[in-house]
């Protein structure tokens, strides 16, 4: 991946609330968010539920449900903002050049359509494709992810398939025209951890074959250290770390992904496993300062007045903290998804 090559997606400043009927509460889901994803890379974004990450993709792909607004910022895919986009140009995009793989499989497929159909509604769309030649991209799409008899599969419904095919089938729909960014919002949750595996390997070799960028969210770190390249850390609607996966898990800088790392996996002794203390703040309520200062044990009087900037660690890392927080390369074994399965060879 060339370090000089422009980015592929630059989101600057998105700021997304969701507002009461009458206005009167605005909850701050996505808060001044900056980033960007270069061609071919894998990234992925985490954090606890409810700080912000589904909002973030549901931005950029302009599918908020009818409470939330984008009130500030830009969304730039190759050069161009989304957000200056109609909604008939953003129609032609989605699915064509950004797809989504949505976390619940039995919301995203329709249980009155064959498998075929809804593969071919996609198809159909952004493509010329018809007749034999469309069946047979189908069945083609199918093969792609490994499913097995595609000519029978085809015309079977989504209750007859296992969780596993249904996630795979939903990966094929997203993948059927090519895009170039594909943002995968906890595809993985459903799933046992065999399939998982399965499934990721199945990712990484889709990716290798097509050069689709990933953006993964999801708050498995499981994924974050065996599959992805860079991490964002998201707590409360900012993006509180920004890192390299490798240097992230050997020296987190920011105290909420040093207590992210010690309650999945511990920092010292992986079996003494240490929660975090209190609850995520109210995004409709947001304390004063630091949002994490109410949880945080390092935290001083001037984390409870002022809100942090971010400051660069590296010249590949920033942390969003007034006090930074390193515990120093310890060599901390990488962690298996859900603490189960061998992810040895995943990167290959």
């Amino acid at each position: 991946m060339n370090k000089d090559e422009k980015p592929l997606l630059q989101v600057v400043g998105l700021t997304t609330y969701f507002f009461s009927f009458r206005g009167e509460r605005i909850v701050k889901a996505v808060d001044n968010v900056s980033f960007a994803v270069r061609k071919g890379e894998r990234l992925v974004i985490i954090g606890e539920s409810g700080c912000g990450k589904s909002t973030v993709a549901l931005s950029l792909l302009r599918v908020l449900p009818p409470s939330a607004k984008i009130v500030a910022g830009e969304i730039l895919f190759e050069g161009e903002d989304l957000l200056k986009k109609t909604p008939k140009e953003m129609a032609r995009i989605r699915g064509k050049q950004l797809s989504m793989i949505l976390q619940d499989t039995m919301l995203s497929l329709d249980p009155v359509f064959s498998i075929g159909n809804q593969i071919g509604e996609t198809l159909e769309r952004h493509t010329n494709l018809r007749g034999e030649a469309l069946r047979g991209r189908i069945k083609q799409l199918l093969l792609d992810v490994r499913i097995p008899d595609p000519e029978r599969r085809l015309k079977q419904f989504p209750h007859q398939m296992s969780g596993g095919m249904r996630q795979r089938i939903v990966g094929a729909i997203a993948l059927s025209c090519e895009p170039k960014l594909l943002i995968a919002d906890e595809a993985t949750t459903n799933l046992d951890v065999t399939i998982q595996l399965q499934y990721l390997n199945l990712l990484k070799e889709i990716q290798k074959k097509t050069g689709v960028t990933l953006l993964f969210i999801t708050h498995n770190l499981g994924i974050v250290a065996e599959l992805c390249e860079n991490v964002i850390v998201m707590y409360a609607g900012k993006i509180v770390e920004r890192s390299p996966v490798m240097e992230i898990f050997d020296d987190p800088g920011h105290p909420y992904t040093k207590a992210l790392l010690q309650a999945a996996f511990g920092l010292q002794d992986l079996s003494k496993r240490k929660p975090i203390p209190g609850e995520p703040p109210n995004l409709a309520n947001l304390p004063p300062g630091c949002s994490f200062h109410p949880r945080c044990p390092y935290g001083k009087e001037r984390c409870r007045q002022e809100e942090p900037i971010e400051i660069s660690l590296n010249p590949t890392r920033s942390v969003k903290c007034w006090y930074p927080v390193t515990i120093g390369s310890q060599n901390i074994p990488m962690p298996k998804i859900e603490d189960a399965g061998n992810f040895k060879n995943l990167m290959g």
